[in-house]
């Protein structure tokens, strides 16, 4: 007989700082904040196994509906991944190894728990594949995104070439890829990298909060649904995306928030979703 175990959150971990019940939230929400403001939140191995730990154990949380993942520092979300740590690899090590696949463990289709990548400064090279990999991203407007990569020899690793593209488009992400330039608040925003500009990072936080509180109010099982919904239109044909959002709602229709949601339009007030 096979036993299954849950991860639960450690009380402590070294490389970020989990907050589980933050000022202004409805008891719904976490906080991870990355903890490497030296390096500029570069994500090195422990800070990733640290990040994956934590994000699993709260995705396992039944009552916690949306993550908000940010920097500590204003200074910057993540620089990038850590080179001091790559730069004495050789490609044996990595292609053994499958550097960056277990990053994917963060990604939006791995965490069914929506996330809000909360961004201040640098959000650079693996720093921002992994803001990517958060199905909301918002910023200040000292932010600025990039993947520099192509300067050090490399191109991006994990998702930089993909993700980017599929959200800017071809000719930007060429750009901002190939010339290793960086992008500012302004442009991301009109570019549809990310949905809200505040100004300071403390502004950032609160807004954060009050975004996951209004998506922690719905209901957690439509919640993920919707997440899977839209997060399926990157791969599947028109008619394929289609057909599964279809089975998607009409299995909605077995949920008891459904029922609490229609009833209280209908009724005219809050729905009290459970």
């Amino acid at each position: 007989m096979t036993t299954t175990t849950t991860t639960t959150l450690k009380e402590s971990y070294d490389n970020i700082i989990v907050d589980s019940s933050p000022e202004g939230g409805n008891g719904k929400i976490a906080i991870i904040k990355m903890n490497r403001p030296k390096a500029l939140n570069a994500l090195n191995d422990e800070l990733f196994t640290d990040l994956i730990h934590a994000t699993t154990a709260i995705n396992n949380d039944t009552n916690v509906r949306c993550l908000i993942l940010t920097g500590s520092t204003s200074k910057a979300f993540a620089a990038g991944a850590d080179i001091s740590e790559m730069k004495d690899k050789n490609f044996e090590d990595v292609y053994r190894n499958d550097m960056f696949a277990e990053w994917q463990e963060i990604s939006k289709r791995s965490t069914s728990t929506p996330i809000i990548a909360a961004i201040s400064g640098y959000c650079l090279g693996g720093g921002n594949e992994l803001a990517m990999m958060c199905d909301i991203m918002v910023c200040t407007k000292n932010a600025k995104f990039g993947q520099p990569e192509i300067n050090l020899g490399i191109i991006p690793g994990a998702g930089g070439t993909q993700r980017l593209t599929r959200m800017i488009g071809k000719s930007k992400s060429m750009y901002m890829s190939l010339t290793g330039d960086f992008m500012d608040a302004n442009e991301a925003y009109t570019s549809g990298l990310v949905a809200k500009v505040y100004d300071d990072h403390d502004e950032l936080i609160k807004e954060s909060i009050q975004i996951a509180n209004k998506v922690a109010s719905k209901g957690s099982i439509s919640l993920r649904a919707c997440k899977e919904a839209i997060n399926a239109a990157d791969e599947l044909s028109l008619q394929e995306g289609l057909r599964l959002e279809r089975r998607l709602f009409h299995s909605l229709f077995a949920t008891d928030d459904q029922k609490e949601g229609m009833a209280a339009f209908l009724e005219k007030r809050p729905a009290n979703f459970k």
